[in-house]
């Protein structure tokens, strides 16, 4: 199939304009935006940005169509995605993409229109699904996209109702983090003050900081005369032109997650110790010294930015190290140790919400509920108080 792409220029975006002829021969031309401005240097983006558009584009056309010449529910997917494309964080696309390749790869050789698309059809993938041990909450993530995707489609008036509103919902499993008591964190500090990581970790740990979080903060997110830190960068991990890439963002992840909060002496004790660290390395490095991420906290001794794979893997290398010393946790439960310390010493579940920065206090309430002892301590004495079983 011939397609050919070019820039256009609308409301000072640049938008991809694709060329094609349908299954019928007939012309048709489809505008993709890019996102990026024509202010300022873009045009070259935008030229890469279109290349990766096309190629898309004809990855999704090439996919067969059925009798009728009426649309396919692997084509339909694929042409959502590329839709929504530039709607979404990066690496929120990357995780649909795996998503519709894997739901494409189940129903290609089924050959179900769109429009005849039945609730059974979707079951029966989910039962294929579970099959292959994925758990409920990883197929529930299959069932919200393909909903989510059929629901564009209904209003598009292209189905007739949403078939995925008549399947059995996948359960999502209750997840209970691992975390580590006071002791434990502070055996863990003991551990790593020569390891690189180090910050990272004390502020993860501290602040309950995502992983994201944490890696994007900047030097001008510490108020050191006033005392406050404020989460307002993100660095998450996406793929640029088929490579790992770090993608910076002046964003957290929603609008609960920008917060603002205490900046304590013994953190601004170990920050200034970080940044002494890093005018040592600059000198020592001199001109081979990044220069790119200067104004990030959590940088390399050779001033690279720490990669989220490489935070992951180095602080599992910690753990298998301090086996016999530690019990074994991943990296994001230094957030739920912090939360579980914050209920431990009594303070309430709305203020470790406003301090992990969740969007609603059910979803705080959801993972640390199991922990709050103090309200069933004082719902067990008052129960002992009013009962007697001997007399």
């Amino acid at each position: 199939m011939n397609i050919t792409a070019s820039l256009q220029i609308k409301n000072n975006i640049y938008q991809v304009v694709l060329n094609y002829k349908d299954i019928n021969g007939k012309r048709k031309q489809k505008w993709v935006s890019t996102g990026l401005s024509e202010k300022g240097n873009n045009k070259r983006l935008a030229n890469q940005k279109m290349q990766e558009i096309l190629s898309d584009f004809k990855e999704t056309m090439n996919c067969t169509t059925s009798k009728n010449n009426e649309k396919l529910f692997t084509l339909y997917l694929k042409e959502w995605l590329l839709d929504i494309k530039n709607t979404i964080e990066e690496n929120t696309y990357d995780s649909y993409k795996v998503i519709v390749n894997k739901t494409c790869d189940y129903f290609e050789d089924k050959n179900i229109l769109l429009n005849e698309l039945k609730p059974a059809d979707i079951q029966k993938f989910y039962t294929y699904l579970y099959s292959k041990e994925l758990t409920g909450n990883t197929v529930l993530h299959y069932h919200n996209l393909i909903r989510k995707a059929l629901q564009t489609a209904l209003r598009l008036d292209l189905i007739l109702s949403n078939p995925a509103d008549r399947v059995e919902r996948p359960k999502k499993e209750q997840f209970i983090g691992s975390f580590y008591s006071q002791t434990e964190l502070n055996t863990l500090f003991s551990l790593i003050k020569d390891d690189p990581l180090k910050i990272v970790i004390y502020l993860a740990s501290f602040y309950g900081l995502r992983r994201s979080e944490v890696l994007g903060l900047k030097w001008d997110a510490f108020d050191f005369e006033n005392k406050t830190i404020t989460i307002k960068h993100k660095a998450i991990q996406g793929k640029k032109d088929n490579k790992t890439v770090v993608i910076l963002k002046d964003k957290t992840k929603n609008q609960s997650s920008y917060r603002t909060l205490p900046l304590v002496d013994e953190i601004i004790v170990l920050l200034k110790e970080h940044k002494k660290q890093i005018d040592e390395n600059k000198k020592l490095c001199g001109n081979s010294y990044n220069k790119k991420y200067l104004d990030y906290v959590c940088v390399d001794s050779v001033g690279k930015i720490f990669r989220p794979e490489y935070v992951t893997d180095h602080f599992t290398l910690i753990m298998n190290k301090n086996n016999d010393i530690l019990r074994k946790i991943r990296f994001h439960d230094l957030r739920h140790s912090c939360a579980s310390l914050l209920l431990a010493k009594g303070i309430p579940m709305k203020e470790i919400q406003d301090w992990l920065g969740h969007s609603t206090y059910s979803t705080t309430a959801n993972i640390y509920a199991h922990l709050e002892k103090d309200t069933k301590n004082k719902s067990a004495n008052v129960l002992s108080n009013v009962l007697t079983f001997t007399e």
